[in-house]
């Protein structure tokens, strides 16, 4: 999202512009590549859930719907979104000693929450700091997209 928003808000010009317009997340390319029937990958069936956590940056740009729609190209899988606000992490503000209560509480409200009542799910989180959010407070490895549709491929 660095490519697509915020250089915009660093004078560089038109030629920020121009990549800003033409930046996408490897799901949003994905899922414009299989509906242009160019991407049609051959995937093993689900033997389990998959919650997918949208990073902020994904809700602030609608990019949260690409990838749930690449996850149902997997059979049998019926990806869900954890209805949740922000991790709490906000890069590493959730590191920070005087912001770890808040990060905590913030991922209490109910993305922690809901991976615990899922012990055998895939987590799909592509944000770096939800993950290690996930890690920390629920003992659970959260994984990238590209990580779910590796494992679900024919080999």
């Amino acid at each position: 999202f660095t490519l697509r928003d915020e250089a915009l808000q660093m004078g560089l010009g038109r030629k920020a512009e121009t990549v800003s317009q033409h930046a996408q997340l490897l799901e949003e390319f994905l899922a414009k590549e299989h509906k242009a029937n160019r991407f049609t990958p051959t995937l093993k069936e689900s033997a389990k859930p998959i919650l997918v956590h949208g990073h902020c940056h994904q809700k602030a740009f609608a990019a949260v719907s690409p990838a749930l729609e690449l996850l149902k190209l997997i059979p049998n899988a019926n990806p869900q979104l954890i209805e949740s606000s922000c991790c709490g992490m906000a890069g590493s503000f959730g590191y920070e000693v005087e912001h770890i209560e808040a990060s905590k509480q913030m991922a209490e409200l109910s993305l922690l929450p809901t991976i615990r009542k899922h012990p055998d799910a895939w987590i799909v989180a592509d944000g770096t700091s939800c993950r290690h959010q996930i890690a920390d407070g629920a003992s659970r490895e959260a994984v990238h997209i590209a990580k779910v549709l590796e494992s679900h491929l024919h080999s």
